[in-house]
């Protein structure tokens, strides 16, 4: 392997730049989730049977594990927006490589506990 493909592979596998991933990825999965929300929202207007319809629709294990993938998503992309605004806000310190992993760990503390709440 050359030097220059060495510290690329090296660089894409150092926690900051996972955390930047992951950052990226929540937010187009949310940003694409938007619309679904709203129109779910929507039905609400349209009559109380029509919202009944859709939640008893809702109501099915693959869109619950759905939610939980969703509640993962909002948390990590939370976590990764604190960080930035750490990185940004703060100054340097080596302890703050940590802050990725203590995100991570958090976003999915945060998602087991929704995850427990749905069984």
């Amino acid at each position: 392997m050359s030097a220059g493909r060495a510290a690329r592979v090296a660089a894409r596998s150092h926690p900051a730049y996972i955390a930047f991933v992951l950052h990226r990825v929540s937010g187009v999965a949310l940003t694409l989730f938007l619309p679904l929300h709203f129109w779910a929202l929507s039905q609400a207007l349209n009559g109380a049977e029509a919202l009944d319809g859709f939640l008893a629709w809702a109501d099915r294990p693959l869109l619950k594990f759905a939610e939980t993938g969703l509640v993962l998503m909002l948390s990590l992309h939370l976590a990764g927006g604190l960080r930035l605004l750490a990185l940004e806000l703060l100054a340097w310190r080596e302890w703050q490589k940590s802050l990725a992993a203590v995100g991570a760990g958090a976003s999915l503390a945060v998602t087991l506990v929704f995850a427990l709440r749905l069984v």
